[in-house]
């Protein structure tokens, strides 16, 4: 079992609903940056989401766009995310961390390289949102052989017909993207949200998560109750965007956490 395996047994052993928080890493820089993530389990976090930055991030909305150009020009490396994971995994060494981004800094780097990196520094899983299943080959199969879960999205249109193929090579657990959209855009709606949840669910036995739109309390709350949990990501980053201190950053984390954990 991974990282992530034992966390979702754990949390269905307490009957708790999932929390996971998503930043960028090296946002603004690399020391605030750690500094957040660091704090992020003792704020409630149960899987932590660390984005890749990359110039061209085309999933994403303007909140993780501007996220990722100020991680860049403040000299935010893939090899500086790892030295990340290793950094946060000297003082813990349960909570999942997935790497969330594009191919092209795994590419550049080296497939093979990346994957005994990753694995090397702590990651349990991948998010690679341009990678489709009909590239399997290219990381999807390796990483899994690697040990590391590799973790699909979902959407409004994924079909019945799509579904299956989506589903084939995913493990750890499903993300579901509320919204027809980008980052940080509209609200997710339980009452759209659940019936998607459910059909996703007669498919497979993995947690399905569900992220995209999520940005209160109340909304971690409220998809919670029809999905395995709730991924918060735009509504966090944008405080660090604001400057805000790593103390207010990780309340509002909490008060999230809160929210999704409220759930019975």
């Amino acid at each position: 079992m991974t990282r992530i395996d034992r966390k979702f047994a754990a949390l269905k052993a307490d009957g708790k609903k999932a929390f996971v928080a998503y930043v960028m890493a090296g946002d603004p820089d690399y020391a605030t940056s750690l500094e957040v993530v660091c704090g992020l389990p003792a704020a409630g976090v149960d899987i932590i989401e660390l984005g890749m930055p990359f110039t061209d991030p085309m999933a994403d909305g303007s909140t993780i766009q501007l996220a990722g150009q100020r991680a860049l020009e403040g000299g935010q490396t893939l090899e500086k995310t790892l030295q990340m994971a290793r950094e946060f995994r000297k003082q813990d060494d349960e909570t999942p961390i997935v790497m969330m981004g594009y191919y092209n800094p795994i590419y550049n780097r080296g497939v093979d390289t990346f994957l005994v990196d990753a694995r090397d520094a702590g990651i349990d899983g991948l998010i690679i949102v341009d990678l489709p299943p009909e590239e399997d080959d290219e990381l999807c199969i390796p990483a899994q052989k690697m040990g590391l879960n590799f973790i699909r999205l979902a959407t409004p249109t994924t079909d019945d017909a799509r579904l299956p193929t989506v589903l084939q090579n995913t493990s750890g657990f499903v993300y579901y993207v509320s919204i027809t959209g980008i980052t940080g855009a509209a609200s997710a709606q339980a009452q759209d949200v659940g019936p998607e949840v459910a059909r996703i669910k007669t498919k497979t036995d993995l947690p399905v998560i569900v992220g995209f739109g999520i940005k209160t309390p109340d909304n971690a709350r409220d998809i919670a109750s029809v999905a395995d949990g709730a991924v918060v990501g735009s509504a966090i980053v944008k405080l660090i965007e604001e400057g805000r201190s790593s103390a207010d950053i990780l309340s509002f984390v909490a008060g999230l956490a809160a929210g999704a954990h409220s759930v019975i």
